[in-house]
């Protein structure tokens, strides 16, 4: 199967560059004339399996928030490996250096016998318990006896990565599905779920400790229901597309703490928590083109 990920001459989706600014000058005048501008190239690698396993592993240690523990890591780091010409890495210095995101999707039948996979297939079905919609379409798509076909998307990156390396790897994702169905492999997707996380704010506990309830009531009666944040801004569009009946937040296995720490600029703490998206063939790529539209590199 052909890889069309660049090494040295990434265009088109495969060049994104990040502009940063910084003083010249180690004052904080502010003015724009103190200021440079770096540009960061991001190169996009089919993953690697002599370099990537730490970077790709601690990414999906991110990724699973709390309840990463829950899950064999490793293993599920190597059948990731196993396939390098399906998904894409991001670098910024060349192909053996560490990942800064990747994207790649496991066929959940044809892995099904794999243990970290079987953990994985449980843990959905667990947790996409908290929408009874999707609880019931789920079951009946991951049955033994299913003849449906789903792809479970694995994507992370690091907190400070511009969300424009999204749309492209998705484009070489369906392409490369698209290379892989010509060769006879199993990748005839009809469903896909995307793994992900958000957030909700809640009642610090700083705040009760140092009993504030004026404040504290205040920003509850404001905020009327839980909001949902999110850490990546691509979730939101693709939960649109997905609709809700397709969709589940649920708490992590293993909650923590609310982080206090997060809290600079907000009078209330954060909570993660675990999103679950589905999306059907037909859709994802009127998906791609929404995610496109809006985070053009």
């Amino acid at each position: 199967m052909p890889s069309n990920k660049r090494k040295q001459d990434p265009t088109d989706d495969g060049d994104i560059t990040m502009e940063s600014a910084a003083s010249d000058n180690g004052n904080d005048s502010g003015s724009d004339d103190d200021m440079d501008m770096v540009n960061v190239d991001f190169e996009m690698f089919d993953p690697q399996p002599a370099h990537d396993f730490h970077g790709i592993k601690n990414l999906l240690r991110q990724l699973f928030d709390a309840d990463s523990t829950l899950f064999d890591l490793s293993s599920l780091t190597d059948l990731i490996l196993s396939q390098p010409l399906l998904g894409t890495t991001v670098k910024t210095d060349g192909n053996e250096s560490d990942p800064f995101a990747f994207l790649t999707v496991i066929n959940l039948h044809t892995h099904a016998a794999h243990p970290a996979v079987a953990t994985l297939a449980n843990y959905i079905l667990s947790k996409s318990a908290s929408n009874s919609a999707l609880r019931t379409k789920l079951a009946g798509l991951l049955a033994p006896s299913s003849t449906a076909q789903v792809g479970l998307i694995l994507t992370e990156r690091l907190i400070n990565m511009p969300v424009q390396v999204i749309p492209p790897m998705y484009k070489m994702l369906l392409e490369e599905i698209e290379w892989a169905l010509q060769e006879g492999e199993p990748y005839n997707f009809s469903h896909f779920i995307v793994l992900s996380k958000s957030y909700v704010e809640v009642a610090s506990k700083l705040d009760e400790m140092e009993d504030r309830p004026s404040k504290k009531g205040k920003k509850q009666k404001r905020k009327g229901k839980s909001e949902i944040f999110y850490y990546h801004p691509e979730d939101e569009t693709i939960r649109r597309r997905c609709g809700e009946d397709s969709v589940a937040d649920f708490r992590f296995e293993k909650e923590g703490e609310v982080a206090d720490s997060k809290r600079a600029f907000s009078d209330m703490g954060i909570k993660p928590q675990g999103l679950m998206m589905c999306v059907e063939k037909d859709g994802f790529k009127t998906m791609l083109e929404d995610l496109e539209g809006l985070f053009k590199p």
